[in-house]
């Protein structure tokens, strides 16, 4: 695996020690881990660590990340 990959030890010891890949792709989507999937070819977890470190370092999805605001409520008047 390229290093821009998370390993098959790191993803199990992330989701929680599952060894099942459909076991641990339902914990890494549980913990926010969206772009984890299964490989077509091995049958294995994929998660990119730049996916891995951007969600662990709080970033939020979408439009919101790039210009830093977040949503607000307003008022009840």
């Amino acid at each position: 695996m390229s290093p821009s990959v998370l390993s098959s030890a790191e993803i199990e010891r992330i989701a929680g020690g599952y060894k099942r890949p459909g076991d641990q792709l339902r914990e890494l989507h549980r913990q926010g881990f969206h772009r984890a999937r299964i490989g077509r070819v091995t049958g294995q977890v994929i998660l990119e660590r730049p996916h891995y470190d951007a969600v662990c370092a709080g970033a939020v999805a979408g439009q919101q990340q790039a210009t830093g605001k977040r949503p607000t409520l307003r008022a009840v008047t």
